[in-house]
């Protein structure tokens, strides 16, 4: 594998279980649709699904020039390769309602399509739980590269079998976008309905 041209990792603030990769100036949710249990995305930002409601967790970015072939899923209890795309070619890990943390821009090679490996470990710890301390790491791995279907190459949490459950447990809603509920309400009412706790069957 190549050397990625930019690395570091940092503490993220996570709000309503998520944080984002987001364009600069964009913020509005896209339709809540954690198909994967892991991220899913509109262009211009990506949620990135976590175990904790609220807190910090752990976050490494590696930036690619080329495409990451070989996955290394030891370790880690969800890998999923998603497409993205950047409208400004300034995304960035960002919080909900905070700074955003001191890492590299995802997409140095402009506005376009790009591939990111999202890895995960830790979800089922402190589930729904406010994490003053980090419990849960998170690995992104991102290069330029046309749009696919999600690769799914690790699915062993029971966080994200919660959020898979979650997508199809109630038909989407006919009412006008207008007319809906906030991401936010949309997450929670969801989620609780597949599980109140990732232990419960």
């Amino acid at each position: 594998m190549s050397e990625p041209v930019a690395a570091a990792s940092a503490l993220v603030r996570v709000e309503y279980h998520a944080f984002h990769l987001a364009d600069i100036g964009q913020h509005r949710q896209p339709p809540f649709g954690p198909e994967n249990g892991l991220i899913f995305s509109r262009p211009g930002l990506a949620v990135v699904l976590v175990g904790a409601s609220s807190g910090v967790v752990n976050v490494q970015v590696q930036v690619y020039e080329q495409p990451v072939t070989s996955p290394d899923t030891t370790g880690w209890d969800e890998v999923v390769d998603h497409s993205l795309e950047s409208v400004s070619g300034q995304m960035q890990v960002a919080a909900m309602m905070d700074d955003p943390p001191d890492l590299p821009l995802l997409t140095p090679f402009g506005p376009g399509h790009y591939r990111v490996r999202v890895h995960a470990r830790g979800r089922d710890r402190g589930y729904d739980a406010v994490a003053f301390e980090p419990a849960e790491d998170y690995l992104l791995q991102i290069w330029p590269a046309t749009p696919e279907k999600d690769t799914v190459h690790q699915h062993t949490d029971q966080c994200g079998q919660n959020w898979r459950s979650s997508a199809t447990s109630a038909p989407e809603p006919s009412t006008p976008p207008a007319a809906a509920p906030d991401w936010e309400q949309q997450a929670r009412a969801r989620l609780k309905r597949a599980s109140t706790h990732p232990n419960n069957n």
